[in-house]
């Protein structure tokens, strides 16, 4: 009787089991094709929305008429209904993508109802014995049958090892896409490859120290990138494209998904000047300086933009979504201003990501004061970065009257909002709030006002009111809108 002490495992350690197999452990691989161990060169245009583009070429030596050949190392995310090959002469007659991989667990696995080798080691001699046994079951354990006896392979800390006759053919160490091809002639040839995949995504963050004083910020940028596709990607050609795409989530129930706009931070202008972005319907693509490697599981930044010496300035900024009266004064919100045009040094387009600001404190070290979110913004813009909130300078909007009446002739009401802002400011020194008033209706007209403002869009009235130190200003204004 075999001593079955000795041949005890457990499922859980059979990785470890395998991992540490000895001498030829596999009686039988699969052949090495060529052009198979990968790509030649590789190119990656990532999206904002878990999608990329891969485009990889490769060179194969093809006989003249149908043949198969693989193609591993392509991502275990791929969309399958994506790929696209192309080569002179060449046309696919069937494709399949194969993602069952190689694992220890999938081979004892496949290795159930045939016979396997059990190697085990005797500790005091360091003699080795083998024996064959037949896998009954690899469910949430291991057994086997051997000599007759049902063997439940346990972990017991004895020396052992398992010996499978060969790989089977459903099972791939890296995800492999295999292409039937029909070539017109025979001979080696380029071949390029394309396809969508998830598990790739980038981000952009920016840095920025701001020197109030001065009216200056240095800004910095970076391009995170995240791998989680399956495969490493060498020596890559990379662009990251900001701006989104139209995408559709099969649900099962025939509907397109897009996903809900975020709201973002102010950007103001209309952005009228072009970046060092290429434009490509309507998105910005962000080429990498140089080839980057992404390796599978692998987060890595590259740089974006680094420029020093921007002209910035702090601004108190009050947003009203509506006429209303506040019973409490409401603090303002802080934000730095720049804009990213040529004359301010930054002069490109930036991708929507998180904006952090650091200010010197008076020892010269920097501290973190807040973070907004950036959205895509076009070249030529002025970006509001809002840092947080200003307790020593406040707003408190009132509703003076409000009297709503029929547009003659039109059968539309028009209400005309007499409004009052006190604005507070209880610093040292005197500062301007930037008061902007939105819930407008169309056809606003502004009637009287104490300060000068101006009607920036269909939605939005902008006043600038100073406001001496330790002192408050009253904004007064009459706005009729509707109609």
């Amino acid at each position: 009787m075999p001593d079955r002490r000795n041949l005890c495992l457990s499922a859980a350690g059979l990785g470890a089991l395998i991992a540490t197999l000895g001498g030829p452990v596999l009686a039988q691989t699969a052949a090495v094709q060529d052009g198979s161990g990968g790509p030649d060169h590789v190119s990656l245009t990532i999206y904002n929305q878990d999608i990329a583009l891969v485009e990889d070429t490769r060179s194969l030596t093809l006989p003249a008429g149908r043949s198969r050949r693989e193609f591993p190392g392509v991502s275990a995310s791929i969309k399958p209904e994506t790929v696209g090959l192309t080569g002179q002469g060449l046309s696919v007659v069937e494709q399949n993508f194969d993602y069952d991989l190689l694992t220890p667990d999938k081979l004892m696995q496949s290795a159930v109802g045939q016979e396997i080798g059990i190697v085990r080691t005797n500790p005091g001699s360091g003699a080795e014995q083998t024996q064959r046994a037949r896998v009954l079951a690899a469910n949430q354990g291991v057994v086997l049958a051997v000599d007759g006896h049902v063997v439940v392979l346990r972990d017991d800390g004895v020396p052992t090892r398992v010996v499978f006759d060969r790989v089977p053919e459903n099972l791939r160490p890296r995800p492999t896409l295999s292409v039937t091809l029909e070539a017109d002639r025979a001979g080696r040839r380029d071949v390029g490859l394309t396809y969508l995949t998830t598990g790739l995504q980038w981000k952009a963050d920016y840095v920025a120290r701001f020197d109030e004083a001065a009216g200056k910020l240095d800004l910095t940028g970076w391009i995170t990138l995240t791998n989680r596709s399956g495969v490493t990607f060498s020596n890559a050609d990379t662009r990251v494209v900001a701006g989104d795409v139209a995408l559709i989530n099969d649900t099962g129930n025939g509907r397109s998904y897009r996903p809900p706009q975020q709201r973002t931070t102010t950007v103001r202008g209309n952005g009228t000047e072009q970046g060092q972005a290429q434009g490509l319907a309507d998105v910005y693509i962000y080429p990498l300086p140089e080839p980057v490697t992404v390796a599978n599981n692998q987060t890595k930044q590259v740089g974006l933009i680094d420029v020093s010496g921007v002209p910035a300035a702090k601004r108190y900024l009050y947003e009203a979504d509506s006429f209303t009266t506040e019973t409490e004064p409401q603090a303002a919100d802080v934000a730095v201003i720049f804009s990213n045009s040529r004359a301010s040094g930054v002069g490109t387009q930036l991708p929507a990501g998180v904006a952090r600001v650091y200010v010197n404190d008076a020892s010269g070290e920097p501290r973190f004061i807040g973070e907004d979110q950036v959205a895509h913004t076009p070249a030529g813009s002025d970006i509001v970065i809002t840092t947080g909130q200003a307790f020593d300078v406040t707003v408190q909007p009132r509703v003076v009257s409000s009297i709503s009446a029929p547009k003659p002739a039109y059968y539309r009401w028009r209400t005309r909002f007499e409004m009052e802002y006190m604005v507070r400011n209880a610093r040292p020194e005197a500062t301007t709030v930037e008061v902007r008033q939105h819930g407008l209706g169309r056809n606003t007209e502004l009637d009287d006002q104490s300060i000068p403002g101006e009607l920036q869009d269909s939605n939005t009235i902008v006043w600038r009111v100073p406001v001496p130190a330790n002192g408050e200003t009253v904004l007064k204004a009459v706005v009729t809108t509707g109609g």
